[in-house]
């Protein structure tokens, strides 16, 4: 609904041409692949590969399309991983739709279009998680034990324990639980 709802939105702009949609990260990244647009809208959550994760397949894969995140995600956290992955726009859903339209005609056009006050922040909050630590937590934090941890990433139970206490002491968590529930907060999961 939501994907129908933004297609038709854009529709209105005279300039601006909706190409194609999709329903979850690997679908868009295909989508991306057969279509080759000038700009790929994509949320951050999103079933199968996150907004994060398309954007850097789409930044791997060389020329492709520029990347605008539409979310509802305001954290600093969000926004640094964002352009770290390669995205040229972050736009809040709660913005006017006007302010989407001219996001995705300057980055078309080769700019950058970020809320002002969000980039601010983001500059003073780093992430201070390595991407190891980051999967590591954010399995934890989805109440998964150290074993199971340890096999879907394929490391030993003592990488998983040491990986996990670096992200605890690191964020200044109680314990694993809570340094997730502060990752999350700052958008660095």
């Amino acid at each position: 609904m939501v994907a129908g709802a933004l297609s038709a939105l854009l529709g209105i702009e005279s300039d601006i041409e909706v190409v194609g949609t999709a329903h979850n990260g690997r679908e868009a990244l295909d989508v991306v692949r057969r279509l080759r647009p000038d700009v790929l809208l994509t949320d951050i959550e999103m079933p199968e590969m996150t907004g994060l994760e398309l954007a850097a397949a789409v930044r791997a894969e060389g020329p492709m399309p520029r990347v605008v995140v539409l979310t509802t995600f305001a954290r600093p956290g969000y926004l640094r991983r964002a352009l770290d992955a390669g995205a040229s726009g972050y736009v809040l859903k709660d913005a006017p739709s006007s302010r989407l339209a001219d996001a995705i005609r300057r980055v078309h056009a080769g700019g950058r279009a970020i809320d002002a006050e969000l980039a601010i922040e983001a500059w003073g909050d780093a992430d201070p998680l390595t991407d190891r630590e980051r999967q590591v937590l954010r399995l934890a934090g989805e109440g998964r034990s150290g074993p199971d941890i340890a096999e879907e990433l394929h490391l030993s139970e003592g990488t998983v324990r040491n990986y996990l206490s670096e992200a605890i002491s690191k964020i200044g968590g109680r314990n694993r639980v809570d340094a997730a529930r502060i990752a999350r907060t700052k958008g660095w999961l």
